[in-house]
């Protein structure tokens, strides 16, 4: 099972946001470096490869299957928005699936009555790429999106945005010994209700 980023999400917390957190006075030349922090915190926690196992932005994922078989099927990295499509992939070609060949309940996927449509016996045993939006949004149907990330994790990619602002190396000088700087338990105690263990 494997889940890559198709189209990546916009930033979800803003230089603005960040500007007001450091209390850098809409100081221009930080900007750039600030918002490579705030992609860098939020990369640490968003997404497939991401601490949370969760988007958080809305982005496009796809999740690659060697099959579907019987049983309902949890789409990683909620939550869940709508599947854009599931394809079925073998030797001599692809199937796409439709969309009533399927169900979604709660950001599981199931299969419709009829079960799941079977390739040519000749193509193989398929492969399967299922396409889906997920993220945390206001509305999945409106134009634009409007992103809704709890304020939790918010708080907590600003609190990290801080600490890798001010501690800009790996060991604190503010001692004799130099020491590893940790990040900080509040992060942790702000993200812990929100982590997906699979």
């Amino acid at each position: 099972m494997r889940v890559s980023v198709v189209t990546p999400p916009a930033p979800v917390v803003t230089w603005e946001e960040a500007d007001d957190h450091l209390r850098l006075d809409r100081d221009a030349e930080q900007k750039a470096f600030v918002e490579s922090l705030v992609k860098a915190a939020t990369g640490h926690l968003d997404g497939p490869d991401g601490l949370l196992g969760r988007a958080l932005g809305l982005q496009t994922l796809e999740w690659r299957l060697d099959e579907l078989g019987s049983e309902p099927l949890f789409l990683p990295c909620p939550p869940f928005v709508d599947v854009e499509s599931i394809r079925l992939v073998g030797r001599d070609g692809s199937v796409t699936v439709g969309s009533d060949a399927y169900v979604i309940d709660e950001g599981y996927l199931v299969a419709g009555n009829n079960g799941w449509p079977t390739l040519p016996a000749h193509w193989g045993r398929p492969r399967v790429r299922i396409r889906y939006r997920a993220g945390y949004t206001t509305d999945p149907d409106a134009d634009p999106i409007v992103p809704a990330v709890p304020a939790p994790i918010k708080a907590a990619i600003l609190m990290m945005v801080g600490d890798l602002y001010r501690f800009r190396t790996t060991a604190s000088d503010l001692s004799v010994t130099p020491t590893a700087i940790p990040m900080s338990a509040n992060v942790d105690a702000l993200l812990q209700p929100y982590r997906v263990y699979c």
